[in-house]
Parts: C-alpha cells; structure tokens; sequence
C-alpha cells in the first residue's frame, strides 16, 4: 500500500445527516425562543416608559436663546435618574441613544437629537455636572462621559453625553458648573429680597 492510499484510508468521514426534521425543529425552536426574549425586553421597555408616563413634556429651546458659550459634537448616551447609574428613564424619548448637538448658552442647554427627540434644560433646572465612567448600561473609561444633572418635572435626572473629541469634557463641567452655581446663586437672592 502506498502511502498516499494510507493517509486517504485514514481521513474521517463525517456521517451523512439523517435526522433533518429533528435538526429543523432544532433551529427552529431556537429561533422562537430568541424572538421570545426580544419580545419580552419590547415589552419591559414600554412597561418601564408607562411607569414613568407622570415626566412632563420636555422643554424646547427658546426662539432667542443668546450668544453660545460652547458647543459640542458627539453622542447622547441615555438619561437616569440621578445617582443611580442603571435606572434608565425612557419616557418622552431620553431613553433612546443617538448623536448629538450640545450648545450652551446663558439660557441653558441645547439638545439637539438628529432622528430623536431635541430637548433644552433651562440654566434655573441645571443642578451640576461631573466626569464619569458609565451610565445606563454603557461603559466608558474613567472620566470618558459627561453627565449633566438637571431637574424635570420634580424628578433628578442625569444625562450622559460623549463629545468627539474626549479632552472638551473638563471645560463643560467647568461651564455647567459655573451657570448653575449662578443660576441658583441669583435664585436664592431674588427668594431673600421678596422676604
């Protein structure tokens, strides 16, 4: 026997399938229980937005809304309530990501959401902003997000937003930080000289 015969006698050979209807239901009932799944987030996801259907309409931004300050070019990440990371607010469309176009001014902030819902937060609803790490279910390096703090509807709220370009993130925080500060600063004296 010569040895190219040999090494033909020893390759396997793999069985011919004769089981295809149980192989069919197989993937077939595979099949089905993804669907299943995808069906039940569906429905958890309208669940979540009927529970939180109390969040008033969110604002728009005023026909003059003054001289920009900064603006910014990235991604609109979701939106929680604040200090809990993973609680994702769905209702009105701040659940849904996308691109986006922050511009601040001394009105507020701009949301501009190709494809999604625009939203403003007037400078009096800021509450903060800060660097993080993660919100609603996505992960980033340290200090790769920007979540600003905003009030709406008597509801905390946090909304995380990456720019393009990573290395604008500290001067927003600074910005944000500083009309807030400002906007509650005047809020607290105009409170004092009704007294």
């Amino acid at each position: 026997m010569t040895p190219s015969l040999i090494h033909l006698a020893a390759e396997p050979h793999s069985a011919p399938v004769t089981d295809w209807a149980g192989r069919i239901a197989w993937v077939v009932g595979l099949l089905v229980f993804v669907v299943f799944v995808y069906w039940l987030m569906r429905q958890g996801w309208k669940w979540r937005g009927t529970l939180q259907g109390d969040l008033p309409e969110l604002p728009t931004a005023p026909a003059d809304a003054g001289e920009p300050r900064l603006a910014l070019s990235g991604r609109y990440h979701g939106s929680t309530t604040a200090g809990q990371w993973l609680d994702r607010i769905v209702a009105r469309g701040l659940g849904t990501r996308s691109r986006a176009e922050l511009t601040l001014t001394d009105q507020g902030l701009s949301v501009v959401r190709p494809g999604a819902t625009d939203f403003f937060v007037p400078a009096a609803a800021l509450r903060g902003a800060r660097l993080d790490k993660g919100i609603a279910g996505k992960v980033l390096p340290e200090g790769g997000l920007l979540v600003v703090t905003w009030e709406h509807g008597g509801r905390q709220i946090d909304s995380g937003f990456r720019s393009d370009q990573a290395t604008e993130h500290p001067a927003w925080v600074e910005a944000l930080n500083q009309l807030s500060t400002t906007e509650h600063t005047t809020e607290h004296s105009e409170t004092e000289g009704a007294r």
